[in-house]
């Protein structure tokens, strides 16, 4: 689909009153997304998991403003508590999606959210929460074009979701999400993320995801901060073809249940992405001590053990650690006994695969 499909059509019923509320979950990359062109287009290819426990719930109330105005009227809660720090990433996200959705000059709008971890915990919240905002005003939309394809709704949020944060556009359905072109990925796009098109081993299902949290700080360097250091990166294009081969390569590794080469390329992937920022020009180290002692630990213990389990990182300090539920007891066993002892304060969250973004009944 081309972005002029995803331009909202005037013809269509005029917008009333209401409240809607999504819960969307945050996903975690196996092959990782470092770099962007204009207008949130990745410069590669990725491909996530999508989670079940860590999410953001977003209420967005509507109504109708007195007279036109070219601007955005919007109020902002978080978890309670109004927060005007948070409103100028909002009006920016609007004025990006704005000729596709522009209804939202028409009304005025509450936005309450909250998430189901801790604000403080190091987990970032944009895919989640740009996800459950872009559901929101698709279900406006929805109600005001009766004909709309759930097929259609999924993408277009995806699409807008993607203008506030790149990830947050594989949070939308579950549960392995593509997004970028990839000649090897049918139906794959720049413009939206879409569910992974081929069959999936079932060791591959209810796979666990167990965050460690190392680190629960500010990051040190913001994403848009990061992707924009690729640009001049003298490894860039080494990267991003190994993005493209590595996908390749998954699409066996799926098919087959090969848990071994699984764990190569997503422990390779997440170290790739830190590479790229200890390489980039200004440089950045994200991993802490502990980051590299867990790592170090969940060695040992696959080796040890003859467990799958690996680890992947975002940008910063905390550890994924996956494993798949068949070795659920034996890993988490191992997690409580030796891993926890590096996270601060002890915390750590258990999450596991999901099934996308749910709209949420008042």
């Amino acid at each position: 689909m081309s972005e002029e499909q995803f331009i909202f059509h005037p013809d269509s019923e005029p917008i009333k009153d209401g409240k809607v509320t999504w819960r969307s979950p945050s996903n975690i990359a196996l092959v990782k997304y470092w770099g962007k062109k204009a207008n949130q287009i990745p410069a590669n290819p990725s491909l996530s998991f999508t989670l079940n426990a860590c999410a953001t719930t977003t209420s967005l109330s509507y109504t109708q403003r007195e007279h036109y105005a070219d601007d955005f009227s919007f109020d902002l809660y978080f978890e309670g508590s109004q927060k005007e720090d948070f409103k100028p990433k909002i009006n920016t996200f609007f004025k990006r999606i704005a000729p596709y959705v522009p209804f939202i000059k028409d009304v005025h709008l509450t936005i309450e959210t909250s998430n189901s971890f801790p604000h403080s915990s190091g987990i970032a919240s944009s895919a989640s929460g740009m996800s459950a905002l872009a559901l929101c005003l698709m279900d406006i939309e929805r109600q005001m074009d009766t004909t709309m394809t759930l097929d259609f709704f999924h993408r277009k949020a995806s699409f807008l979701a993607r203008l506030g944060s790149g990830s947050a556009c594989r949070s939308i359905e579950g549960d392995l999400v593509h997004w970028g072109s990839h000649e090897d990925t049918v139906g794959s796009s720049d413009l939206y993320g879409i569910k992974y098109p081929y069959t999936v081993h079932e060791v591959f299902k209810n796979y666990h995801d167990t965050i460690l949290l190392v680190d629960k700080g500010q990051k040190q360097v913001s994403s848009t901060v990061g992707h924009d250091l690729m640009h001049a990166h003298p490894f860039a294009q080494n990267r991003f073809d190994q993005a493209h081969e590595n996908l390749t390569k998954l699409k066996t590794i799926l098919v087959e249940g090969n848990l071994p080469e699984f764990v190569k390329i997503v422990e390779s992937e997440a170290l790739t992405l830190h590479a790229m920022m200890m390489t980039s020009l200004p440089y950045f180290i994200l991993m802490k001590p502990n980051t590299l002692a867990i790592i170090n630990k969940i060695w040992a213990f696959r080796e040890s053990s003859n467990t799958n389990v690996c680890f992947t990182l975002d940008a910063g300090a905390n550890v994924h650690v996956l494993y798949p539920q068949n070795e659920h007891k034996v890993v988490y066993q191992f997690i409580k006994d030796e891993l926890v002892v590096y996270c601060e304060n002890g915390q750590y969250l258990c999450d596991r695969i999901g099934f996308g973004a749910k709209k949420i009944n008042s």
